[in-house]
């Protein structure tokens, strides 16, 4: 049998999708992510089956990862704003920099959620933006210290989450593989 899952990814946001789904409407990120079904187990599952799929792996996932490696995943990739946001929130306390706490605070959101391009305003879903200071370093210290020091510290979180990101991503990928959830390629 073929895997539920193409890839690790889009089975990540789906997932933690799924408990924000309400089934009355597509939701905007499905029709950025989803492909179309050519084959494979998910083509012979209904809907309604693969949304389950979704939800157990849900909370599989939530039983097996780590808890550092679930929040930087939330904070990256759930398209729900107020779980996104609380996971943000714990996410400089999982980080060691020798910046201040708000230099943290900022370089660490702005890592977890990225500047859009496009225009600003122009957006037809409910995505989580941040204003221009957020990703203005310049904003980030009141104590105006050279801009080398503030780019090695921003530099220095930033690889610090990738690291956090990419632990997280390869053990879901395991997990998936260990239940043969991902097609094989």
């Amino acid at each position: 049998m073929t895997g539920i899952y193409r890839d690790v990814l889009p089975a990540i946001v789906r997932v933690l999708a799924a408990d924000a789904i309400d089934n009355t409407a597509k939701q905007s990120w499905q029709k950025l992510i989803d492909r179309k079904v050519d084959g494979g187990y998910r083509a012979l599952l209904s809907a309604r089956d693969q949304f389950e799929f979704d939800c157990m792996l849900h909370a599989l996932l939530h039983q097996e990862l780590l808890p550092v490696e679930w929040d930087v995943l939330y904070a990256r990739y759930s398209t729900h704003n107020g779980r996104r946001l609380n996971a943000v929130s714990r996410m400089p306390a999982r980080v060691n920099s020798p910046a201040p706490r708000v230099f943290l605070t900022y370089a660490v959101t702005s890592w977890c959620i990225p500047r859009l391009k496009g225009k600003t305003g122009k957006r037809s879903t409910d995505v989580l933006v941040l204003s221009d200071k957020w990703y203005d370093i310049n904003e980030w210290d009141t104590e105006a210290r050279p801009d080398s020091t503030r780019s090695r510290w921003r530099r220095d979180i930033w690889k610090a989450l990738d690291a956090l990101e990419e632990q997280a991503v390869v053990h879901v990928t395991e997990i998936l593989e260990r239940e043969r959830l991902l097609e094989a390629s």
